[in-house]
């Protein structure tokens, strides 16, 4: 039997960056968290512990906040470009660069003050080689609710079903969404504001038979509206309400009074992609 090294990779996880960039008396600010991983040809370290082709992970930490100084921070996915393709040209060893990048909002209260905007973030994630370049962006956290205009009924039912149908209920969900790019240019800022906002349309206008139908009219709509991006991933836990019982205070319940029900939950997976987008590389979504 014969015991070989399989794929493997290292790098230097959530290197915390906040980017002041002073325009006069104004002040805007990037909160990023980045993280760096290499792959190439690397076995020596792992079989011999020779290190000669091993680059630190503290220099990954070094060359973010260097990077930031020295080129500035742009949108997250333009700096997780810029980083991937220098470990990649300078680093003979390193076959692949993975980035990936969290970045949390700021709302602005006067020219040098801000707050911390909503639970949702905002993501990106970039791979480089020397033979090709993938874009992803994405959100994670995003909750949104319908009161109503939602429905789950006809489902199949044996001696362990409970579940009462229903033609009346909340929809709520955090989505967590990744959509990858054509290409790896373009306007980032407008592409995720674009597809943020046809995301959110969609889940408004949709009446629910389903999450599942919900989820798919939302990448569908992100497809239609964004001819940038080329398939969109979506993971929606069913947050669930549960109709209280007021029967013991002879009190009525139409559909008014709820419990927010925290676990377990129902979670929904799917990819909505274009039939003529070009081939997606295996886990494009990691």
């Amino acid at each position: 039997m014969a015991i070989v090294l399989g794929p493997n990779r290292y790098g230097k996880a959530e290197t915390r960056l906040v980017r002041v960039i002073r325009d006069g008396d104004t002040r805007s600010l990037a909160d990023y968290n980045v993280s760096v991983a290499l792959s190439g040809d690397l076995a020596a370290t792992h079989l011999t512990g020779d290190n000669s082709g091993v680059l630190p992970t503290d220099t990954m930490k070094n060359t973010v906040y260097a990077f930031a100084k020295k080129h500035g921070v742009g949108e997250p996915e333009e700096f997780a470009l810029l980083l991937a393709r220098h470990f990649v040209t300078t680093q003979e060893q390193v076959e692949t660069a993975r980035v990936s990048i969290e970045s949390f909002g700021w709302e602005r209260l006067g020219p040098h003050s801000f707050q911390r905007k909503g639970d949702y973030t905002r993501v990106a994630s970039v791979v480089v080689t020397a033979e090709f370049e993938q874009v992803v962006s994405g959100i994670t956290g995003l909750v949104l609710l319908n009161s109503t205009a939602s429905e789950f009924r006809g489902f199949p039912r044996d001696e362990y079903t409970t579940l009462p149908e229903t033609t009346d209920r909340i929809l709520a969900t955090a989505v967590d969404a990744r959509w990858r790019h054509v290409s790896a240019g373009g306007d980032f800022a407008k592409s995720y504001a674009g597809a943020i906002e046809a995301m959110t349309a969609a889940f408004v206008n949709t009446y629910s038979a389903s999450l599942q139908q919900t989820l798919f009219s939302m990448g569908s709509h992100v497809l239609e509206k964004r001819p940038e991006v080329a398939e969109i991933r979506l993971a929606l836990p069913n947050k669930h309400h549960y109709l209280v019982d007021l029967s013991p205070f002879d009190l009525a319940n139409d559909n008014e009074v709820f419990i927010a029900g925290d676990r377990p939950y129902g979670l929904i997976e799917g990819t909505v992609t274009r039939d003529d987008a070009p081939p997606a590389p295996a886990g494009w979504y990691l």
